[in-house]
């Protein structure tokens, strides 16, 4: 059984619901994905965050940069712990 109805406008909008509204949790400014799955089309909350926000959250410090010749030396002291005769 349906949730419920929308007609489709000359101009090709169309009114969500209100239940779907509450359903999905969406309201003004809200995103909608359209998707095909097996034959049937799905319409979903889109995510509300890019994948560079989610990024920049996850990686919030700033690691300083090193110079060629400090990464060098870090690769050189790092070998010579890890191959060192115990």
């Amino acid at each position: 059984m349906a949730i419920a109805q929308s007609k489709i406008t000359a101009q090709g909008q169309i009114s969500v619901p209100a239940e779907v509204r509450r359903r999905l949790g969406v309201g003004p400014g809200s995103l909608l994905e359209w998707d095909e799955e097996s034959g049937q089309v799905v319409v979903r909350r889109a995510g509300t965050f890019t994948s560079e926000e989610i990024h920049r959250a996850v990686f919030r410090t700033r690691i300083k940069a090193k110079t060629l010749a400090e990464l060098k030396d870090g690769i050189g002291k790092d070998m010579k712990r890890r191959h060192a005769r115990r």
